[in-house]
This record gives C-alpha cells, sequence and structure tokens, in this order.
C-alpha cells in the first residue's frame, strides 16, 4: 500500500492558514472591493463617500450647508452643519458612537430605525473606508453644546474622544489625508469635485454647497459655491443652456406617494439626441432601472393620449413610438425611496419594482395637466415628436434597403473592407483608416488573421446634425456600420459586434483631429454601447523618425523627438569626441511627402505628414503591430461633460463653438497648421 506522501515538510490546510482580518485591515488589503480601483476614480471617491453622508443629513432635513475644503499636502476637509455624529457609549461596542462609526465596518444609523428615511449610503462602509485608507483623519464634531475631536493614524484612533470647548452649533467636520501607498496618484482634480457637487446640489433642492482651493498658498483661495432653489429643473435649464428649445415652460412635479418621493423635470429642444439622467437617493443610476422604465412608459403613453384627444394624431395614424417621444428630451428623474435595492455593487441600477408604478402614476397624471394648462407648449412637443416619426419611418426604409440581414452576416460585406480571416470578435479588429492612401498601407502592412481594414474617403457626416435616415445615406457611415455589424438605432445589437476592438487611425494633422471628431461623435450618438463596453479605440501614429546610422527609433511628439536627438547625440560623442554639434537644420523644399531635419551630423529627423507616407513595414511596426503599437481606449466619464463638448464642437450654435474655441485655446499646444 502507497505511503501519504505529505510529510512534515509540507503545510497541511489546516486551521492555521485560514487568515482573520481584523477591524478595518479587510479594505487596506482590498481596497479596490470598497471604492472601485486605487487611481484617480478610487480617490475622489473618498470625497464623495464623505460628502453623501452629508447630503444623508441635507435629505433628511437637519442640514443646508456643506463646505469642501482642498488643503495643503492632499488632505480635505468636509464640514456640515448637521447633527453631528453620534458622540455617545455604543451599548454594543463600548466605544463611542464616533469611534464605532468611524474604525468598524458596517456600522451606521442608515439600517434601521428612525437616524434616517432616505439615504445613498446604506452599506455603512463609508466612512470607515475613508478612515482605512488615509494616513491621517480626524473627526470634530458639535454636538449638544460640545466640540468634541477623535485622531485615528491609518484607521486607529490616537486616542479617545475628548471635549475641547463649548459651542452653539452642531455639524460634523472630517478631515483626512489619503495613504500614498494605497492610492496611485493624491491629485484631486478641481473640475470633476465641481462637476459632481454642482449635480448634488441640483438633486438637494435648497442646499448650499461650497467648495474651496486652498492647495496653492501663493494664490488666492478659489471658491465655488452652488444653491439651487429650483432643483433639478435648474438641472434640466443647465443641460439646455446652449439650446433651442421648445416648450418655454419647464415641466417640473415633485411627488410622494407610498414612501417614495419622485421629482421629475423635462424640457424639450431642437436636437435628436435624448438627455436623460436618473437618480436614486442622490446616487446616479447611468442604467436606469425601474424609475426610468415607469417614466418611459407614462410619456409615450401620455403623449398619444394627448394628440389623439386633440385631433394631432387621426385614427388611421400610428402610434408615437417611445423613439419618437424621447426625441430632443432632456429629462431628470430622482427618486428617494427608503430601502433601494440596487442592482450590482456600483449601484447603477434601480431595481425596486413599485418604484416603476409609482413614478408613472405621478408623472403621467401631472404632465397631463401640464399639457392641458400650457397648450402651446403641448402643441411644439407633439410637433417635434410628429417630426421624429417621420424621419423614424424613413429610417426604417432606408435600413431596410441597406441594412439587410445577409449583410449584417457578413455576406454582403462593404466592398473597400479588407476583411480579417479570422471570425472570433474577441481576437478581432478593425481599423478605421483615413484615405485610401494610408488604408492601401495599412491593408499591405496588417496581419490578415486578425486584422481588418475600412478605408474612408473624405470627412464622414456630421452626425450632430443629422437624422437617422440622412446618416443611412451616406455611403462612408453605411459602409462602416455594416462592417461592424451592430446595426444601429433601435435595432442595435451588441453582441453581434464583428470585431472587439474597433480602431480610429486618421492623420497627426488638423483634418485627421477632424476626421477623428466626426467618427466618436457618430459612435457617441448611435454606437454608444461600443465606448461603453470597452471596444473602441483611437490609434497613436508617430510624428517623427529619428535615425542615426542603422540606428533609428519612432518618436509621438516634439519632447520625444528632443530626447532622441540628445541620446543620439551623446551616443555619436561618446563614439568620436572631436564630433562637432551643428544646431542648423537642414531645409528641402522640393521633398513633398516628408521632412528631413539633420541637427547633428549623421542624425536625421524624418516628419510624418500622414499615414500614407509610410510603408507598410514602418505603418506595422509604429502603429498596428499589438506588441509595440501605442493606442488609447474612449472612455465616457462624465456623459454630462461628454453631451456638452460634442454639442459646442459639433452642434449647429456657432456662438458656443465659438465660446468653447476661445476657452480652450490656452491648451493648445504645438499646433500644426
Amino acid at each position: 500500500m502507497a505511503k501519504n506522501k505529505n510529510t512534515s515538510k509540507e503545510k497541511q490546510y489546516g486551521a492555521d492558514q485560514i487568515t482573520v482580518l481584523e477591524g478595518l485591515d479587510p479594505v487596506r488589503k482590498r481596497p479596490g472591493m470598497y471604492i472601485g480601483n486605487t487611481s484617480t476614480d478610487g480617490l475622489h471617491h473618498l470625497i464623495w463617500e464623505v460628502v453623501d453622508n452629508s447630503i444623508d443629513e441635507a435629505m433628511a432635513g437637519h442640514c443646508n450647508h456643506i463646505t469642501i475644503k482642498l488643503l495643503p499636502d492632499g488632505m480635505v476637509a468636509v464640514t456640515d452643519n448637521g447633527r453631528g455624529i453620534p458622540v455617545g457609549i455604543h451599548k454594543q461596542t463600548k466605544k463611542s458612537a464616533l469611534e464605532t462609526v468611524m474604525c468598524t465596518l458596517h456600522a451606521g444609523g442608515k439600517f434601521e430605525g428612525d437616524g434616517y428615511k432616505v439615504s445613498g449610503g446604506l452599506h455603512g462602509v463609508g466612512i470607515s473606508v475613508v478612515n482605512a485608507l488615509s494616513v491621517y483623519t480626524k473627526a470634530e464634531i458639535k454636538k449638544d453644546g460640545k466640540i468634541w475631536i477623535q485622531e485615528y493614524v491609518i484607521g486607529k484612533p490616537k486616542a479617545k474622544i475628548k471635549s475641547i470647548g463649548t459651542t452653539k452649533e452642531s455639524g460634523t467636520t472630517i478631515t483626512f489625508q489619503p495613504d500614498p501607498k494605497i492610492f496611485e496618484t493624491l491629485e484631486f482634480e478641481w473640475k470633476r469635485i465641481i462637476n459632481r457637487l454642482r449635480q448634488q446640489a441640483y438633486l438637494t433642492k435648497g442646499i448650499k454647497i461650497t467648495i474651496v482651493d486652498t492647495r496653492d498658498k501663493d494664490e488666492a483661495s478659489n471658491i465655488h459655491e452652488f444653491y439651487f432653489e429650483g432643483g433639478i429643473a435648474s438641472y434640466v435649464k443647465h443641460l439646455n443652456h446652449n439650446k433651442k428649445v421648445k416648450n418655454e415652460n419647464v415641466f417640473y412635479i415633485e411627488k410622494e406617494q407610498d414612501d417614495v418621493n419622485v421629482e421629475v423635470s423635462l424640457q424639450y429642444n431642437e436636437d435628436y439626441q435624448e438627455e436623460v439622467f436618473t437618480f436614486a437617493n442622490n446616487i446616479h443610476t447611468p442604467e436606469g432601472g425601474m424609475h426610468l422604465a415607469g417614466f418611459k412608459a407614462a410619456l409615450t403613453r401620455t403623449l398619444n393620449s394627448y394628440a389623439r384627444k386633440n385631433n394631432i394624431l387621426k385614427e388611421k395614424d400610428q402610434n408615437l413610438t417611445g423613439d419618437d417621444v424621447r426625441e430632443g428630451l432632456t429629462a431628470v428623474i430622482s427618486v428617494k425611496v427608503r430601502e433601494p435595492q440596487f442592482e450590482g455593487q456600483t449601484k447603477s441600477k434601480l431595481g425596486n419594482s413599485e418604484v416603476k408604478t409609482i413614478t408613472d402614476s405621478i408623472f403621467s397624471k401631472s404632465f397631463e395637466i401640464f399639457l392641458e394648462e400650457h397648450p402651446k407648449d403641448g402643441e411644439a412637443i407633439i410637433g417635434k415628436c410628429l417630426i421624429a416619426s417621420r424621419a423614424r419611418m424613413a429610417a426604417r426604409a432606408a435600413r431596410d434597403s441597406v441594412l439587410r440581414k445577409g449583410a449584417l452576416d457578413g455576406l454582403t460585406l462593404p466592398g473597400k473592407l479588407a476583411d480579417c480571416s479570422s471570425r472570433k470578435a474577441e481576437e478581432s479588429e478593425l481599423y478605421i483608416v483615413e484615405g485610401d492612401s494610408a488604408g492601401g498601407s495599412a491593408k499591405q502592412g496588417r496581419s490578415r488573421e486578425f486584422q481588418a481594414i475600412l478605408p474612408l474617403r473624405g470627412k464622414v457626416l456630421n452626425v450632430e446634425r443629422a437624422r437617422l435616415d440622412k446618416i443611412l445615406a451616406n455611403t462612408e457611415l453605411k459602409n462602416l456600420i455594416i462592417a461592424i455589424g451592430t446595426n444601429i438605432g433601435e435595432q442595435l445589437e451588441i453582441e453581434k459586434l464583428r470585431y472587439h476592438k474597433i480602431i480610429i487611425m486618421t492623420d497627426a494633422d488638423v483634418d485627421g483631429a477632424h476626421i477623428r471628431t466626426l467618427l466618436l461623435t457618430f459612435f457617441y450618438r448611435h454606437l454608444k454601447p461600443i465606448i461603453t463596453g470597452g471596444y473602441l479605440y483611437v490609434a497613436q501614429p508617430p510624428l517623427y523618425k529619428v535615425q542615426s546610422g542603422r540606428e533609428f527609433e519612432y518618436a509621438y511628439n516634439e519632447e520625444e523627438k528632443e530626447e532622441l536627438m540628445e541620446k543620439f547625440t551623446k551616443k555619436k560623442l561618446s563614439k568620436n569626441k572631436k564630433a562637432v554639434i551643428s544646431t542648423e537644420k537642414e531645409e528641402n523644399e522640393e521633398t513633398e511627402e516628408e521632412e528631413m531635419v539633420s541637427a547633428t551630423p549623421g542624425i536625421n529627423v524624418q516628419r510624418y505628414k500622414g499615414l500614407g507616407e509610410m510603408n507598410p513595414d514602418q505603418l506595422w511596426e509604429t502603429t498596428m503591430d499589438p506588441k509595440t503599437r501605442l493606442t488609447k481606449k474612449v472612455t465616457i466619464e462624465n456623459a454630462e461633460d461628454a453631451n456638452s463638448v460634442f454639442e459646442s464642437l459639433m452642434g449647429s450654435d456657432v456662438s458656443a463653438r465659438k465660446h468653447f474655441i476661445q476657452s480652450q485655446a490656452k491648451y493648445a499646444k504645438n499646433i500644426d497648421v
């Protein structure tokens, strides 16, 4: 009988191998589980966690002013004038309630009882996670006539809570300094903080939020204050501030039913896209949920009923669809629920089924009254919807003619498309290339197994100013839609995507940047799931080739070019100390396709003015080889900002575009015209 080979030399898997992480140790061990990641997003999440506690106080009616201060040395202080965190002895932990909240996971006043009727933070991990991931934290509480203070180092109290004075005020101040050992960056982004807290001020009607930046001691403090008496109605006006609106009066309703508070505001504009933001307990729900479903159903039903009641839609006419009634719609839906059920750890979708019925009921009744009381607005809204309906039918006819089932299955792909041999989407790439010349080089230089090439001729249609029927009539965009395979609009099916990497490859000049922007606008407005799914990229071709003898390297900007020239110069000097450095540039006006600059005898710099100048081997090595290429993934960090930028750059409002260019001009460097 064979002997068991597990001897004492090998560790047995027993009780001794089970590690128990106590207190806040789990947070430091796996910070991504609590704040998403340890990059910029996770860093800012610390501020959101602390501010959310103050917002909860405001929603409960106990706080009307929150101040956020960015301090030197990467510290942040958040102050509110709420009730103050309790400081009495907690019967279960035998420690102060403050220390319990600051140093214990899943401890808070939001699980049961009457501490909070509604709350965004329900897991009780917010403030303790901030404490765990900071090298220093201080809690200052004004409550019951006294000022209490306790300090913490990496989540552990330095000493017991103590009283340091008296006061007639109440509130909480949390000061924290993120741990550099945890986070990849400690640089807080001013604009990101402004945008987030402005949104919170809109969502919490009547609250004042002050943001102060004191990080630079040599300059006066940068201060922003937000206060919106109109709440989300003010938010809708803000979202539409650069647009031509259809209904002058903004619709707004706030009502409570069965312990669910519903706020809805909307206004139509002349754009072709919808812009709908949903929130539950002030938490943005980008994937919507039951509140959005109830709103959509009520909107379509109410507008159809109004149109037929007023003989705008005849008996023979088809009903307006959901897409028809949401074209040009700007809306904000905010619900407050006592026990919200969020789907997923990121709280991106609200799952409470009762919220759908309540939102539908409250909104439909109020919107019906609004339309009756504002007939001009009602007529303008229905007129907009009818035009959208006619365009939809025209688009459907166009789509049926160009996007047949066979085409989407790959049987009738565009003639210009040089497809890859692989049929596995997860390993296939599509390069969208500017021009036939670059397309020819890309087709020769690519790896045929997994890389497909689709050259585009000229500048594609600006879809910011076009409906779907015109988009489908555009040859270049039609070819792109067919090649991708997902279809478009209401028939889009992301699971039919033929390539899991779609790479926009344009020249590194003004025209190339324009074409890239047009394509990004198209993807953002009509194929957004490709962006949110992480499938869209932008190629980064080099600007220069720096060569010394047989040795050469590529530079992607001016700084890299100078560094390479210095590097090659030092190498030549080390080989021949008598070499003379010449900074004189040789000009060759007869060369049309490339510009050669000699900064040192024997060192040449080739400036690429277009992808078509590169031979296939160069294009593969610099821009297409997965081992050496540089690509940037396209993401949508802030949907509101993205909408605003696309509207400013590509919309019909010339003054808005002019203002955007003037305000951003200071960031433009080394413009090649």
